[in-house]
């Protein structure tokens, strides 16, 4: 009998391999949302995955005074996209959700609505760019979660930029697993040194309190362009200058993004899997471009396969 999604995020001794998107834009019917998610499918081919994550895409130009690269654009409900993929791939999706726009009581109806008629139960919850704006804190969302009838696998993100201007990122995991997150997925990473610090802080942190450590989902992405390079950058994700200037100088820049990516995970694994960690992959477009798509999914494979390699000698002492 095949495992559950969840039941594969909390068996330690295996990895959880993940492939991320976004759902149509908003206006888009039906038909038309189930024909993108087939076209998506068909790319993906033969490639093993254990589910798919559906980001909630909210404009963050609040966050930053810098104007935003992409234009934002609203897009269906993530969990609408989560069900369709779901029906036609069988697998179980995690689907993100920013929990400040509604209330409590809101957000308790949007619970139970995402069990009962989307069928989701795997969430990553994040809170507002601009929390003084924000009707409801992450905190409080994570409490209605804990409190709910329904039964939710529930995660949050790790962002290892803010814990190199902070130091803190480890404490706040810890904190967010004491409030009922299993697993957390990271933002995508093009520092690995800061990816290396945090987790290392993580584990001797959980070794110190006695906890056991949440899996820890790394999430990877190409760029292929400038435009993609400032947009991440926007995003929050921090890419040493020489890096950036490999990309751009690069005769064929999603190839040495890849390059980079790889090379990146083989130093993080080095470092980490000897600390015990439960891993994990996920391998994102941030970009709607055909190119940007089809060079995550051959990322994904190579950075699975490295991953798998890596856990496979770690187990023989390798």
């Amino acid at each position: 009998m095949s495992l559950t999604l969840a039941e594969k995020l909390s068996k330690r001794d295996l990895g959880v391999y993940l492939i991320g998107t976004t759902p149509p834009k908003e206006g888009t019917d039906d038909e038309t949302m189930r024909g993108i998610a087939q076209k998506l499918l068909a790319r993906l081919g033969k490639s093993e995955y254990d589910g798919m994550i559906v980001y909630d895409i909210q404009d963050e130009s609040a966050r930053i005074s810098t104007p935003r690269p992409f234009p934002f654009s609203r897009t269906r409900d993530p969990r609408e996209y989560a069900k369709v993929l779901s029906e036609l791939n069988g697998l179980e999706t995690v689907t993100y959700n920013s929990v400040a726009q509604g209330s409590k009581a809101e957000f308790q109806s949007w619970l139970d609505e995402t069990v009962h008629k989307f069928d989701q139960s795997n969430l990553v919850l994040v809170g507002s760019p601009a929390a003084s704006t924000a009707k409801m804190s992450l905190p409080e969302a994570y409490e209605t979660t804990q409190t709910s009838a329904t039964l939710i696998q529930l995660g949050g993100v790790s962002i290892a930029e803010r814990h190199v201007k902070r130091g803190d990122e480890h404490l706040r995991l810890i904190e967010k697993q004491k409030q009922g997150c299993s697993y957390f997925i990271s933002q995508a990473v093009y520092n690995p040194q800061a990816t290396i610090d945090m987790l290392t802080a993580y584990a001797r942190e959980c070794r110190e309190q006695d906890i056991l450590p949440a899996r820890i989902i790394l999430t990877f992405t190409p760029c292929g362009s400038a435009k993609t390079l400032e947009f991440m950058r926007w995003l929050g994700i921090s890419i040493p200058e020489a890096t950036g200037y490999r990309i751009l100088d690069a005769e064929n820049p999603l190839l040495e993004s890849q390059r980079i990516c790889y090379a990146n995970l083989r130093q993080i694994l080095s470092a980490v899997i000897p600390l015990g960690l439960p891993l994990g992959l996920n391998i994102e477009s941030l970009t709607n471009r055909k190119e940007e798509i089809d060079a995550a999914i051959a990322l994904y494979r190579l950075l699975k396969a490295r991953m798998e390699l890596s856990m496979a000698q770690a187990q023989i002492g390798i």
